[in-house]
């Protein structure tokens, strides 16, 4: 008995050496493998046909940060643009120390500008962009200057303030963001300018305004006119327009602007005269970031984009500076991912000031507050949303069919990827399942398109049926018709007939 129970506790003691064993095997597994959560603080979605958010898989991950405090230039101080040069080197315009700094793709330092006493020495600079030659232009905002660097950080010239009559007596230039165009003009976003971003010609003379916002709608406002004195419709005719915030030129030389603090139109692409081309599209809805925003006190918060970047295939990624997020666009501006927010953990920002992509679709963030950079990838589901994507805005609708649906197979709520295949089997003539992607994707004008052309086609295909029924239903509603009337006829003779025999009859 004594035996029985000593070979018991041998076996129990084993059995929990065991399962202390397992206890710490998976302890250790869980410490090493970090969860989703701690590798995406933010949950992917899109928008449905009503504007409601659904999940959607995450477009883009938190890579690393640069700080500056692994490389030779020293920590950052308040980040304030960034520029992604053609060879993928990195542009800092680093406002707290005064500089720009400039990166290669692995963070090393490559040189700084602006620092050197003289003439070249910065001012809490705001906005910094560099041409394919590697010259550097710099919205020097405290110096009211535009400064131009060449590539080894040698100070060149400097555009000071224009002189126009239209620009006023009372204008105080103070340039935030500049870009050059390939003829030389720079456009420059200029705190308290409303009047459009302000152009100038590669001597520095004033070249006119260029693609100005305009007062927004409001129907309070309209109301207001109505009843108003004419001290209040003096102010009313007073309101200015907003700001532009940022701007950005694309490969084929459109510039993209950024506008804060309004609910339409945050997002603009102009031609070469000003006009705005990406709202005027069909598929464009002429508002971006989250369609339902947060009431807090007694006012809604509505987005407000400080920047924006363009890839060499066209998405658009905007950075919002309320929520935190970047919200991803196709060219045509339908909503392909957004990410980020508000908070401290990697991934998340305090003040987003700045945004910027590489060639190969790494995403750069910069956060004022927390004086760093955050790099983002791309997940495989962005890609393969980004191919179909690419397919399905130049109008290849049959061949983004494949990319497509393998996107629904990751990821069923995905509201864009029907209305492609849709489109994909509305062009090969399969109207039947085009209807069945649109009434998935409450996509209701594609819907009745596709549904007017399958009455068409069966009408098409079933021709001589459609006539022979056409003839035999004519033929028998006249023959239907000529037996009515003469049974009508027939009745009323019957009638009158009735009607004069009791007439003959009457005394």
């Amino acid at each position: 008995m004594r035996g029985s129970r000593h070979r018991r506790g041998v076996h129990l003691r084993a059995y929990k050496r065991v399962a202390a064993l397992l206890v710490l095997a998976v302890a250790t597994l869980a410490a090493n493998t970090p969860s989703a959560s701690a590798r995406t603080p933010y949950s992917g979605y899109t928008y449905n046909h009503k504007f409601e958010p659904v999940s959607s898989l995450n477009g883009y991950t938190y890579r690393d940060s640069i700080d500056g405090f692994d490389n030779a230039g020293g920590p950052l101080n308040k980040p304030q643009d960034l520029y992604v040069a053609a060879d993928d080197t990195l542009y800092i315009a680093d406002t707290g120390n005064n500089r720009i700094v400039r990166l290669d793709a692995d963070k090393r330092l490559l040189g700084i500008y602006g620092t050197a006493e003289g003439d070249g020495k910065l001012n809490g600079p705001k906005g910094v962009f560099a041409d394919k030659d590697g010259t550097v232009y710099v919205a020097d905002t405290k110096n009211s200057r535009i400064a131009v660097f060449d590539k080894s950080g040698k100070y060149l010239k400097e555009f000071r303030s224009p002189k126009s009559k239209l620009l006023g007596e009372d204008f105080l230039y103070l340039p935030s963001k500049v870009i050059v165009d390939k003829r030389g003009y720079l456009f420059i976003v200029c705190d308290g300018l409303y009047q459009g971003l302000l152009q100038l010609d590669p001597d520095g003379e004033f070249a006119g305004f260029y693609g100005a916002n305009h007062v927004p709608f409001s129907i309070t406002r309209v109301l207001t006119k109505l009843i108003a004195t004419k001290e209040q419709k003096a102010q009313l005719a007073g309101e200015k327009p907003p700001e532009f915030s940022n701007l950005f030129q694309d490969q084929e030389g459109f510039i993209y602007t950024t506008t804060l603090g309004i609910e339409t139109l945050q997002i603009k692409r102009l031609s070469a005269v000003g006009v705005d081309t990406l709202n005027e599209q069909e598929s464009a809805l002429g508002r971006y970031g989250d369609f339902r925003m947060r009431i807090v006190g007694e006012k809604r918060k509505i987005n407000s984009f400080v920047d924006l970047t363009v890839s060499s295939q066209g998405f658009i990624t905007t950075l919002d500076l309320v929520t935190g997020r970047a919200f991803q666009y196709d060219s045509l501006g339908n909503l392909l991912f957004a990410f980020g927010g508000i908070g401290v953990q990697n991934g998340l920002f305090i003040t987003p000031s700045s945004i910027a992509q590489t060639s190969d679709g790494t995403i750069y963030v910069a956060d004022e507050s927390r004086n760093r950079i955050d790099r983002f990838r791309t997940t495989a589901f962005a890609d393969l949303v980004h191919q179909a994507s690419v397919l399905y805005s130049d109008g290849r609708y049959e061949e983004s069919q494949q990319p497509w649906s393998e996107v629904l197979k990751l990821n069923s709520n995905y509201n864009l990827a029907y209305v492609a295949i849709g489109k994909s089997l509305y062009k090969q003539e399969n109207y039947s399942e085009a209807l069945a992607y649109f009434k998935q994707a409450r996509a209701y004008t594609e819907y009745s398109n596709a549904f007017l052309e399958q009455r068409k086609l069966f009408l098409r295909e079933h021709f001589a049926e459609s006539l022979v029924i056409l003839i035999a239903a004519g033929t028998l509603l006249r023959l239907w018709l000529s037996w009515r009337r003469r049974k009508r006829s027939r009745a009323l003779k019957r009638s009158m007939t009735a009607a004069a025999a009791e007439g003959g009859r009457a005394p």
